[in-house]
């Protein structure tokens, strides 16, 4: 089992996925364990019922969908790395975060997805929200085509 510990946060997005991706390098690499998580912005949740069956819906469970399926797809790819998924309440940066702190993370993964060309926006704002809050090293991965 790996001491180090990286996070990552995806959204269901190709750019999220693709610096979701660029951590399971650096895990392997690294000799660490990944953890993706998905943030969600309060917990709400609807009862639903289907003929017999009575379904939960919440946007924790959506979250937590989001990170399983990545976590399914890092695994099929880098089997010789630990992987596991969460969600965690709060807005993507905070989440991540939190969950870093949580886990006692030596790095947080973040993509560069909405990098601007305006004089002060180096990052984007949830690179910016980790790269400012974080207690551990942050990594910037490039997730995007350069125009």
């Amino acid at each position: 089992m790996a001491d180090k510990t990286i996070v990552t946060g995806v959204d269901g997005s190709e750019t999220a996925t693709a610096a979701a991706e660029r951590a399971a390098v650096l895990a392997r690499a690294l000799g660490a364990r990944l953890h993706v998580v998905s943030a969600f912005a309060k917990f709400e949740s609807e009862t639903v019922q289907i003929g017999s069956d009575t379904l939960i819906l919440s946007s924790e469970k959506d979250a937590e969908d989001v990170a399983a399926k990545v976590t399914a797809t890092l695994r099929a790819a880098h089997p010789d790395v630990e992987i596991t998924s969460g969600s965690a309440e709060g807005k993507p940066g905070e989440a991540l975060v939190a969950t870093a702190e949580e886990l006692g993370a030596e790095l947080i993964v973040v993509g560069n997805k909405r990098v601007q060309g305006i004089a002060g926006r180096v990052l984007g704002s949830i690179a910016r929200d980790v790269a400012a809050h974080a207690s551990c090293d942050v990594y910037v991965a490039h997730t995007h085509d350069r125009r």
